[in-house]
């Protein structure tokens, strides 16, 4: 007997995203390329600890732990006869609408309908999730459709009952009441890879007497979303009528007529040519086919999905333009500008002529990087941060996601050619704030010398930034050194109360990529894990270099590898992906969990390390698996390094021709 097919506050989710996403989840045939792995989902974002912390205000709940649908109903509602009853993931229903709301509070015929959301949450800026025009905060949207989903869901099942909503969120503006909270929520798991949090028995009063989770109304918000909210893009007008069609035409398999539009560029229902291959189907191109009566062979042609940062995807699809080769100048608003460097018109443009043209050569402005090469002093050092940011702080005065810095590595390009991997630092003992001690190590190696220092992308000056501030309201004794030599490789960021620019200032390899340098087989995307397969393929120089068994060695130094290979081709001739040789991070995952975890690159606060760190932190292992954990992140942090240097390398040998 098949089990009955409820729309759910998840499925709901999904479909508010594209209904059409129904028809697809949950079907073997077709590939969902989300995160198969709970567990490593609940390491990346944080939620289950949250949740259990949540139900810690609640002393005395009581918490339906079945998954069967009908024994959780059966087990609310002997809850639920109960004049005052707090009831954790109860199971409610009414039709074929079926929900597990985070904590119920009934106190006679009044409910309080509580979600949890590892979301955080400032009450200055956020206020009623409204923005200033009185509609929804795009921000909060999901949140709130979720919680107007189960709203009407309990009403439905339960008309007496009076009905009060709320997030319950994570406060940023409270800071934690004592150390070591977040170590009191440990993920685990068991033997058939069911999630879970252990709380600490030494979680105490005082641990929870200064609440970091904030619980907000949001009845005004669920109803403007009742009344504004689902009006188009769906099977139907409104957001109430939505929820019952959507119910009736997922308990029937229906498929709902898709509207293709930049919404699909995140569609999880793609499938690889492998999965193709072995008798998988993709959602994605059912839908393309349905609207756009393509043959496979259009799925070939680069899409307006692949312009690089493009926000008039939904625009041109409408007028009927949707492969690159279609386009024209006046579709994407195109300007020239009278600097040399690129501007995102002049690069979007590019993207779409090299299309057009059938043109795979690399566009490289040698002038302009050359003048801009000539400001620099050698030796020139190359850093790379991972952090992350915990729901739940580290220590005492803390606040909610205030971020961590736990690892750099740094590479150094001499004037003569010499490479060398100069440090690293990584902090993974359990409940340590590392930011300080990783400055100092970060002053240590780059204060030798006067050289240039490079980055890419903001974050490593966002998160300098943050530690300056940190350290300003700490009582370390070198404070003001430490703070001086954050100034002097930085620049202020725009909302800091001071204003500085470093004399040794960080450059920006990425905004050079972006201004100077465009090659076909990144697919539009400046991310160094798109622009160093790229680059590999098509330097010489690198590929000369690299396939020697250099690395590794006195002649070019490293901390992680030995006797390295770089270059290896594939059965077509193309250089393999670097990231691609390293030991898989989770041995027991899966390759399409570490593909989408590799692919939180360094402009998303990298998720695969963030996501090793959170393990290291949050889950019992052994010492093997934690030093083979430790290994696994010193050698991706040193290869975004070395990266960097490959593409430095690689611009020098363009220019000397």
């Amino acid at each position: 007997m098949n089990p009955p097919r409820y729309l759910s506050k998840s499925r709901f989710k999904l479909a508010t995203e594209c209904p059409t996403k129904l028809f697809y989840t949950g079907k073997k045939e077709y590939p969902d390329n989300k995160l198969n792995d709970p567990f490593l989902s609940s390491l990346a974002d944080g939620g289950f600890q949250v949740g259990e912390l949540a139900k810690c205000y609640f002393p005395g709940g009581h918490e339906i732990t079945s998954l069967d649908y009908e024994t959780s109903i059966q087990q609310t509602n002997e809850l639920l006869k109960q004049e005052k009853v707090v009831i954790f993931e109860p199971a409610i229903r009414f039709g074929n609408l079926f929900v597990r709301v985070d904590i119920l509070v009934k106190q006679g015929n009044e409910y309080q309908l509580i979600e949890v959301k590892a979301k955080s949450y400032s009450a200055k800026k956020d206020k009623d999730f409204l923005n200033k025009s009185g509609k929804l905060d795009s921000k909060w949207k999901p949140y709130i459709f979720d919680v107007a989903f189960q709203k009407y869901v309990l009403k439905q099942a339960i008309p007496s009952a009076i009905v009060s909503s709320y997030l319950m969120i994570v406060d940023k503006d409270m800071p934690c009441p004592v150390n070591g909270l977040n170590q009191k929520f440990k993920l685990t798991r068991d033997e058939k890879n069911r999630r879970g949090v252990a709380v600490s028995n030494s979680l105490t009063e005082s641990d929870l007497s200064v609440k970091i989770l904030k619980k907000v109304n949001t009845d005004k918000a669920v109803q403007i979303a009742y009344e504004t909210e689902l009006r188009t893009g769906m099977p139907a007008e409104g957001f109430v009528a939505n929820i019952e069609i959507l119910a009736e035409r997922y308990a029937n398999d229906d498929k709902v007529l898709p509207v293709i539009g930049s919404k699909c560029k995140s569609c999880e229902f793609k499938s690889s040519t492998e999965e193709e291959k072995n008798g998988y189907k993709s959602g994605f191109k059912e839908c393309w086919k349905e609207q756009l009566h393509w043959r496979e062979s259009d799925f070939n042609e680069p899409t307006v999905l692949e312009i690089s940062n493009f926000r008039g995807s939904d625009r041109c699809i409408e007028s009927g333009k949707v492969k690159l080769k279609e386009l024209t100048p006046e579709d994407i608003n195109y300007e020239d500008s009278p600097t040399p460097a690129l501007t995102l018109k002049e690069r979007q443009w590019l993207q779409i002529e090299k299309v057009q043209d059938n043109d795979s050569s690399v566009y490289f402005d040698e002038d302009s990087m050359r003048n801009v090469m000539a400001t620099w002093t050698y030796p020139l050092h190359f850093i790379d941060f991972e952090t992350c940011a915990v729901a739940i702080p580290f220590y005492k005065g803390m606040s909610p996601y205030e971020g961590i810095a736990f690892q750099f590595s740094h590479h150094i390009l001499y004037a003569d050619g010499q490479v060398e991997h100069a440090g690293q630092f990584l902090s993974s003992k359990v409940g340590e704030f590392p930011n300080f001690n990783f400055v100092r190590e970060l002053k240590a190696q780059l204060e030798k010398d006067s050289g240039t220092i490079f980055r890419y992308s903001n974050h490593e000056n966002a998160y300098l930034n943050m530690v300056y501030q940190q350290l300003k309201s700490s009582l370390e004794l070198d404070k003001d050194e430490l703070c001086d030599f954050i100034k002097t490789i930085t620049k202020s960021s725009n909302n800091s109360k001071d204003n500085w620019l470093g004399d040794r200032s960080m450059v920006d390899q990425w905004e050079l990529v972006k201004k100077y340098y465009y090659d076909p087989a990144t697919g539009g995307s400046n991310s160094i894990k798109a622009v160093l397969p790229a680059i590999l393929n098509s330097s010489q120089f690198l590929q000369e270099k690299y396939a020697k068994t250099i690395y590794g060695t006195e002649e070019l130094p490293s901390f992680n590898f030995e006797n390295k290979v770089w270059i290896e081709f594939d059965d077509v001739g193309k250089v393999k992906d670097p990231y691609k040789s390293l030991p898989k991070m989770f041995a027991e995952a899966s390759e399409h969990d570490i593909e989408l975890l590799s692919e939180s690159d360094e402009l998303n606060n990298g998720g695969l390390a963030l996501t090793a760190y959170a393990r290291l932190q949050f889950t019992e292992m052994s010492d093997y698996e934690r030093k083979e954990l430790e290994h696994g992140l010193l050698m991706y942090c040193e290869l975004d390094t070395l990266a960097m240097v490959m593409i430095q390398e690689a611009w020098q040998a363009m220019i000397n021709g």
